[in-house]
Order: C-alpha cells, then sequence, then structure tokens
C-alpha cells in the first residue's frame, strides 16, 4: 500500500525523533507529551468510570428497598380502599407491582439510646411483588405479622443499638396523645424479628419495617396512606410518573424515585460534569506539549525542510509532514490512555484494596459514602467523547508548528549548512 509520502516522511521523522541520539532532548520532550496525553486520557476514564460506578451501585441499592413510584392522597388522608388505587395504576403497561404502605417518622429507643428513623408499614406478601430486598427475605418478612408487634431493622442500626432477633425496642410515634394530664408520647414497644442488609448506610441505619396494620394503628392513620408501585424499567420512572399524574388526576399525589432522591443525583451529575472538565486541562496542558516538541524538530529540520522544498515540495506538504508527526504523537497517546484507563477501570476492585492494604487506609467509609467498595463502570458514552476530545487538542497543537514549517525558505534554511 502506497501511502503519500506526508505520511512516509511524517512517519519517518515520529521514529527518528526517539532513536536518533543528538535528538536526544527532542526524543525525551516527545516521550514526556505523549506520556501526559496518556495518563490524562487514563485519569479521565478512571474517574468518570468510578463516578459512574458509584451512581449505578448506589442506585442500584437504593432501588432494592424503595419503589419506583409511589402514589398518595392528595388531601393526606388514609387510602380506605388502596386496591381501586393500585388497579387504576396496573393499567399503565409498564406497571408490573403494586403494595400499600404507611410511611411515618419516628424515633426508636432501647435504653437511654435513642434515634430516629423512619418506619415503614407494609403487607409482606405484597411488598414481594414490589421491592427486591423483600422478595429475597420472603422467609425473614413473612414473621411481621398484623398484631404481633414485630419489626425488622437494618444491621446498622442494630449494631449502633445492640440488639438482635429477639430483643426489645421502643417506638416513639411523632404525634402525642391528650390525656387528662396533658399531652403525653405515644409509645410501644416492638420486638426484632429480622435484620436485613441493603448495603446502602441511609437504610441499613434508619429503616424500620413492621406490618401495615400496626403502623397504621400506632400512626393512627386508619390504614394504608400509599401505593407503591414497580415498573418494568426504573429508568422509566420519570415518564411513567406523568402518565400516572394525568391517569389517575389531581387527587392522586404521584412522585417517581428520581424525584425523591433529585438532591443527591442532581449533585452527583454536577460533580460528574466538572471532573470532566478539570480532568479535559489536563489533557489539553499534554496535548499542547506537543508545540515544544514541534517547534524544536521544525528547528532542527531546517535543512531537511529546505532539501524538500529545493525537490517541489509545497508549503502545504511540508506543514502535512508535521501534521502527521504531532497527530501520530496524539493517537500513540490516545491509545495508550484508553488501553491503561480500560484496564484499571475494569481491575479497579482489585487494585483499590491492594492499595488499601498496603497504606493501611480505608477509602470508602460506609457512613459517609453509603458504599463501602469502590465500584467502576466504563461507559462508552464517555469513553468516544474522552477519545474525540483528546485527538482534536492533539491535532489542534500542530497547526502552528506546521505553519511555521511551511514558511521556511530554502534558501535561508541552507545559508549556513
Amino acid at each position: 500500500m502506497n501511502l503519500p509520502y506526508e505520511w512516509r516522511v511524517g512517519w519517518r521523522y515520529t521514529r527518528a525523533s526517539r532513536s536518533a541520539r543528538r535528538n536526544g532532548f527532542i526524543s525525551f520532550i516527545s516521550g514526556v507529551s505523549v506520556l501526559g496525553i496518556t495518563l490524562g486520557v487514563a485519569a479521565l476514564i478512571i474517574v468518570l468510570s468510578v463516578m459512574n460506578g458509584f451512581q449505578k451501585e448506589v442506585r442500584d441499592r437504593m432501588l432494592s428497598v424503595v419503589a419506583h413510584v409511589e402514589l398518595y392522597d392528595a388531601n393526606g388522608e388514609g387510602l380506605a380502599d388502596w386496591h381501586t388505587l393500585a388497579t387504576q395504576a396496573k393499567q399503565n403497561p409498564a406497571v408490573i407491582g403494586a403494595a400499600p404502605f404507611v410511611p411515618a417518622q419516628a424515633l426508636i429507643a432501647r435504653g437511654e439510646d435513642m434515634r430516629g428513623a423512619m418506619v415503614r408499614g407494609i403487607i409482606p406478601s405484597e411488598e414481594a411483588t414490589v421491592t427486591p430486598l423483600a422478595a429475597s427475605m420472603q422467609d425473614t418478612f413473612a414473621r411481621l405479622q398484623s398484631g404481633q408487634w414485630g419489626v425488622v431493622i437494618g444491621h446498622e442500626m442494630a449494631r449502633v443499638m445492640g440488639v438482635t432477633v429477639g430483643d426489645p425496642l421502643t417506638v416513639v410515634a411523632p404525634s402525642g396523645q391528650v390525656t387528662p394530664a396533658g399531652v403525653v408520647p405515644r409509645l410501644k414497644q416492638v420486638t426484632v424479628v429480622g435484620i436485613f442488609n441493603a448495603g446502602h448506610y441511609e437504610y441499613d441505619s434508619g429503616l424500620v419495617l413492621m406490618h401495615a396494620d400496626d403502623a397504621a394503628r400506632l400512626f393512627r392513620t386508619g390504614g394504608p396512606t400509599g401505593v407503591q408501585l414497580k415498573l418494568k424499567d426504573a429508568q422509566d420512572a420519570r415518564r411513567v410518573a406523568g402518565e400516572l399524574a394525568e391517569s389517575l388526576g389531581a387527587d392522586v399525589i404521584v412522585r417517581d424515585w428520581t424525584h425523591t432522591n433529585r438532591t443527591w443525583f442532581d449533585a452527583v451529575q454536577v460533580e460528574k460534569r466538572m471532573m470532566f472538565i478539570i480532568l479535559t486541562l489536563i489533557v489539553a496542558v499534554a496535548a499542547f506539549n506537543l508545540v515544544s516538541t514541534l517547534v524544536m524538530t521544525v528547528t532542527d529540520k531546517r535543512a531537511d525542510i529546505a532539501i524538500l522544498r529545493t525537490l517541489g515540495a509545497s508549503p502545504r506538504s511540508i506543514m502535512g509532514i508535521f501534521m502527521v508527526q504531532g497527530a501520530l504523537s496524539g493517537v500513540m497517546g490516545t491509545l495508550g490512555g484508553l488501553g491503561l484507563g480500560l484496564l484499571v477501570a475494569f481491575n479497579i476492585d482489585v487494585i483499590v484494596p491492594a492499595i488499601e492494604q498496603a497504606l493501611g487506609v480505608h477509602f470508602l467509609p460506609g457512613s459517609i459514602y453509603l458504599i463501602s467498595k469502590m465500584p467502576s463502570d466504563p461507559q462508552w458514552a464517555d469513553i468516544t467523547p474522552i477519545a474525540l476530545i483528546s485527538l482534536v487538542l492533539s491535532l489542534a497543537a500542530t497547526l502552528y508548528p506546521s505553519w511555521r514549517a511551511s514558511r521556511v525558505q530554502p534558501a535561508e534554511a541552507l545559508r549556513y549548512e
């Protein structure tokens, strides 16, 4: 295959700059430029993959506990017939499961220890059709019997409060009870009948599950106050919630999981965009190091340029030669960065524990980051723009030195040769 001579000469200059001893300094600068691009691209891929993995891990663990869509009465009253509302919601083909629930806030006490908790009253058999956690722990959730006042709590709450299965806890309802002596808090002693581990610190430390009938009596709601829905695809929650809001009317409030946790996910997206911009600047700095490399190469090759011009090479061809040389460095740096970045991103579950063990540190405390292991989820939607930006910046860095090379005059260049 016969390539244009601009490509052949550009490739020869690229190899020569790395092998000729008299061009050792140029070779060093060129190598640093390629290495900079490699490290910049790899850093971008690794960081964005970790952020994607972090978001996916938290989302999956969150959706193992909460429903995709929740329905409430607009007047804040209990649902006299939740079956009717669930049937209406299931007319949407995207809805595949429905279950009633009683959400409430309360205090959980054991001795002098007291902490806030989110209490959710459920019907175990129905809950299994909505949340993966209930489906995977049906035997445990089956212990929640109406009138038995049993609760299932997260393992982190159990650890902090020092309880195991069979131990008693006290639930303090937020609204008090009016008596001749004044308003006194409503207390109910419950028994821990099960402990779950969702892998999400917020729910493992602050969620208490009890039977819906018991929750309705404790919080005086008269029955379920909402309906949870499971969808075929959790990513369609926002669209389906809009459709349900139109079909169910103004008497029903519809909330999807993206709305309930909007602040957290918006914060992650902003951080991801900012990290992309910051790390792209690193790639830009490395790419524009090619400018100094090509400027020194042009100065060193002035005699060669003059000879080529005398042999009939046009200024456009000379410019093409040095653009090829710079572009090849950019391509090698980009490919090296892709290889290194993907290698680390796909093996981060092995690399990070090894670093943690060697340094004796723990990078992800569960109480702060919700998860304790470094996740990674490389996505081509991120990798492709990274590669393209790196190549474009590398090509842009070659324009000025290549233009200067095309302006070299043969007579001036050969005067002192």
